[in-house]
């Protein structure tokens, strides 16, 4: 098969806020090869991302991504990898490259496995996908009274663990972080799992964490996610020697080596790794391999669509221990539209990648369409890129 066309779609909410919920927007992206259609989703700014694929090249280091994609072979999971190989070093001036290649390299791993009749997961190398346990995950609310809301719905809802995070969490006082820390194990209860999220909000000081780390002790926090910049190691490291809470990071990692050096120098519990942003499936894997061994457990970072849901699950399908996972419980109307079908909860409140082939979820143009935003980007007198149709 050879890759005959890649096709961007930038989605948008009619409003779109400064909230930190990146449901808001979407960049679904269609690879076309040998008949078959694949889709992937990029975690990304989409435009930005759009201008990556499609930009002038400025020198032999920094070509668009679309120079190392386009009619390439592919017909095996090495491609996938020698393509993502050539794209490190024609693009590697080109900061939004990891961002762009992985919607495209999701939607190679679709395109492969539909090939092949198997779910992704499968071509990996997994004999069968466990059970994952999902933790809704939320902001906090503007007050305690919103988080205890927020979380007695989502037990109400079945989930048996929640992640609150963002919103006021760590903007103000030690004593207001305590109260929606109260709030959210009140409204779990004695025996969910917790685990809070505090958004980089404290970059590198290590002081700041370390003063909340009795509360969430006292509130039994399972884990204590970003409390620094993505990539402040040393920062983590320090936190990590003083917590009885184990720390998460690891989805700000635009690829492997970032996310192994928070591995070894952050010394966190948990890695949490974004399939739209490391660069898709293959180097998702990668982590899912390295983490487990060495006694980290890996953790899919999906906060959009449920198409974004299925490709951060397959990396670690087959990892049986590293059984937890995040699951968007209130995207935005755009990031459950895009998607046909859903990775819903079973009778045991566990979800199940399904075996079907490719991803085993699919976007939906029809409910893509309302949200489509037409595009056009021209340079020196001719069209980069237009919308193309659905």
């Amino acid at each position: 098969m050879k890759i005959e066309a890649v096709d961007f779609f930038y989605l948008s909410m009619p409003v779109v806020t400064d909230a930190g919920d990146g449901s808001q927007d979407a960049l679904v992206v269609r690879v076309v090869a040998g008949g078959q259609v694949g889709w992937g989703e990029c975690e990304a700014s989409p435009l930005v991302s759009i201008a990556a694929y499609v930009c002038p090249m400025s020198h032999g280091a920094c070509r668009p991504v679309r120079d190392s994609v386009l009619g390439q072979d592919l017909s095996s999971p090495d491609d996938i990898a020698r393509i993502a190989a050539d794209l490190e070093l024609n693009s590697m001036d080109l900061l939004q490259t990891a961002h762009t290649f992985s919607g495209i390299e999701m939607a190679m791993w679709d395109v492969l496995a539909r090939s092949q009749g198997r779910p992704v997961w499968q071509v990996l190398g997994y004999d069968r996908a466990f059970p994952k346990t999902p933790y809704a995950s939320m902001l906090f609310g503007d007050d305690p009274a919103e988080t205890l809301s927020q979380a007695r719905a989502a037990v109400a809802a079945g989930f048996r663990a929640i992640k609150c995070g963002w919103g006021p969490f760590g903007r103000g006082s030690l004593a207001a972080d305590a109260d929606q820390l109260h709030a959210a194990r009140e409204g779990l209860g004695p025996d969910g799992i917790l685990l809070v999220d505090a958004g980089q909000i404290w970059r590198e000081d290590v002081e700041a964490a370390a003063l909340r780390l009795p509360v969430l002790e006292q509130v039994r926090t399972t884990w204590l996610e970003e409390p620094f910049l993505a990539h402040a190691y040393e920062a983590y490291g320090a936190l990590a020697g003083r917590s009885r809470i184990a720390l998460a990071g690891g989805e700000g990692a635009h690829n492997v080596f970032m996310a192994r050096h928070l591995i070894d120098y952050g010394k966190p519990g948990y890695v949490q790794i974004d399939c739209g942003r490391i660069g898709g499936i293959g180097p998702a894997k990668k982590v899912a391999d390295y983490a487990a061994a060495r006694g980290v457990t890996y953790v899919n970072h999906t906060f959009t669509s449920h198409l974004a849901l299925s490709a951060s699950l397959q990396p670690y399908a087959g990892l049986q221990h590293h059984e937890i996972c995040e699951y968007p419980i209130a995207p935005k109307a755009v990031a459950s539209d895009l998607s046909d079908g859903h990775l819903l909860p079973d009778a045991n409140g566990q979800i199940v990648l399904p075996d079907a082939p490719g991803l085993g979820i699919a976007a939906s143009p029809e409910g893509m369409r309302p949200y489509l935003v037409d595009v056009e980007i021209r340079a020196k007198g001719r069209t980069l890129y237009e919308t193309p149709a659905l």
